[in-house]
């Protein structure tokens, strides 16, 4: 009796087998293929990010989402997720996680609220804001890191960015006002046309300052009135803003 219960459970294996190799049969599942860098990047959100002033929940969340080693070039990818700046050629960089994750905070960008970037880089930036709304505009001076952005975003989905090459002292008029912009990028002064594209109530982040030295974070918001209220964030340092003004 149990030789014939053996020969028994040996002929259903087998024929398990052989269904599963038949015409129309279902395959065998499968795994998804994990995140290899899913642990870097929790790991600095919790560190980096949880474990100083980031407090904004959507913004964690973003910062969670984006792949940040996606924007950076294959021999940085050891700094991807590294508590600091990483290099993404033509003299530029991606600046620090905490950086990001802190302007975006400040700005206080909503669903449905309409953003520029100025200085897009790697596009990272740009990706995290579109995280958190669906219009975002980016504009790079470099032509060879606004294509190399611009292809990356597409790649990434992220459509609801608009890229554009151009001087960014000068925004993107054409489709201002903006909730909020953000400058990645340290012009010597604040420029003139990112304020009188901000809508009233927008917000505007930008470092300041001479090129090769520290610079000061501020963060201005547009009044009823058309007056600007000013607040000094502390020192920053960032790759000056290029072009001619």
């Amino acid at each position: 009796m149990r030789r014939m219960r053996i020969i028994a459970l040996v002929l259903s294996v087998v024929a398990f087998v052989v269904m599963g190799c038949l015409p129309g049969s279902q395959p065998p599942t499968t795994t998804p293929p994990t995140d290899p860098f899913a642990q870097q990047r929790e790991r600095m959100v919790t560190v980096q990010l949880e474990g100083r002033d980031i407090t904004d929940r959507e913004v964690l969340r973003a910062m969670r989402t984006v792949p940040r080693h996606q924007f950076v070039p294959e021999d940085q990818l050891g700094r991807a997720y590294a508590d600091g700046i990483a290099y993404i050629g033509e003299g530029q960089t991606i600046s620090q996680p905490y950086i990001v994750a802190f302007m975006t905070q400040v700005v206080e960008v909503r669903p449905g609220d309409r953003v520029l970037e100025i200085g897009t880089g790697s596009g990272y930036q740009a990706a995290v804001l579109a995280e958190l709304t669906d219009e975002v505009y980016t504009v790079e001076i470099i032509e060879i890191l606004a294509r190399r952005a611009a292809k990356r975003l597409r790649e990434l989905d992220y459509s609801q960015i608009h890229t554009k090459m151009g001087d960014g002292y000068y925004g993107w008029e054409e489709y201002a006002p903006y909730d909020a912009i953000i400058v990645t990028c340290a012009p010597d002064h604040i420029p003139h046309p990112l304020v009188a594209q901000l809508k009233v109530g927008g917000r505007l982040v930008i470092p300041v300052g001479p090129p090769g030295a520290y610079q000061s974070l501020w963060l201005l918001e547009k009044q009823a009135d058309g007056e600007i209220q000013r607040r000094n964030l502390g020192g920053v340092r960032f790759v000056p803003l290029t072009g001619v003004h």
